[in-house]
């Protein structure tokens, strides 16, 4: 493998974020409701595609509950898979509702589903009060200490020197700016990647599996082989389609089994999607692009 240049995924990648963000997609549901789904489910969305941004995976979650409560019977599995055939996201998710439970339903569900509140409860529950007065300019309603000081580190300090001798690294992820500086700052990759080497939510309105961020990405290297490791099929989705879009430079997509994708069915899932590897955590890709 002669890359050029290696691009990171944040969550599942650099910090686990199990007891994070995946904590407050739950929760924020559940405080707003009074129900909510399991922990294990939102992996069932992220494989649907199109839910890099976890806010706009917490809408969807809160939809499921709230239509189940106007008569749409399916399960968890059968929603998500519905939504992956309908074209991922959240805009699919509203299409699904709308189709198995009528339009009137639908605006019952629409007059409860207060994605303004959904959010603000996840920044809450996420951040902290000190870092949500920071980030989010206002005073929190809930106490917390926040989900984000729960974050352990998976890239050990010698993979990080490894990869920063060898390549060109670049940071690709679906945290707003501002969270994504957090954890490359716990990780040690803060003052090791320049602002225009990282994509963040704010940067692109696209998000994963549009090839956008990661084509640019390369175009900055000057890279021919670029490699992107992730923890999701979107992320390997990503990949893919940059070498679709980009053909005069090599793209690959490598999962990592870290996230939510764990096991053999990770690993089977993965290779399903085209990914050029799979590894069992980030601190083995040195290895790897060596041989």
């Amino acid at each position: 493998m002669n890359a050029d240049a290696v691009v990171l995924d944040v969550d599942g990648v650099l910090v686990d974020v199990a007891d994070s963000y995946r904590r407050a997609i739950v929760e924020s549901v559940d405080h707003v409701y009074d129900r909510t789904i399991r922990k294990d489910d939102v992996q069932q969305f992220k494989d649907a595609g199109g839910f890099n941004n976890d806010w706009e995976l917490t809408y969807a979650a809160a939809l499921y509950v709230l239509a189940t409560a106007e008569g749409y019977r399916a399960s968890i599995d059968e929603y998500t898979d519905a939504i992956a055939d309908a074209g991922g996201g959240l805009e699919a998710a509203e299409t699904v509702v709308r189709e198995a439970i009528g339009a009137r339903a639908t605006q019952r569900v629409r007059d409860r589903w207060d994605r303004e509140r959904l959010r603000d409860v996840f920044q809450q529950l996420y951040l902290g009060p000190e870092l949500y007065r920071g980030l989010e300019g206002g005073d929190p309603d809930l106490a917390t200490r926040g989900y984000i000081h729960d974050e352990p580190v998976l890239l050990s300090a010698d993979a990080r020197e490894a990869l920063l001798e060898t390549y060109d690294v670049g940071i690709l992820t679906g945290r707003p700016a501002a969270e994504a500086e957090i954890a490359l700052e716990r990780v040690g990759l803060d003052d090791a990647v320049a602002a225009d080497r990282r994509f963040t939510m704010d940067d692109w309105e696209e998000g994963k599996p549009h090839p956008r961020a990661l084509v640019t990405l390369a175009e900055r290297f000057d890279a021919e082989t670029v490699v992107f490791v992730g923890d999701t099929l979107d992320d390997v989705r990503t990949a893919v389609n940059a070498a679709e879009a980009d053909p005069d430079r090599e793209y690959h997509g490598v999962g990592v089994l870290t996230g939510g994708l764990t096991g053999e069915e990770g690993r089977r899932k993965y290779e399903a999607e085209g990914a050029t590897a799979v590894l069992e955590s980030v601190d083995d890709l040195p290895a790897w692009l060596a041989d």
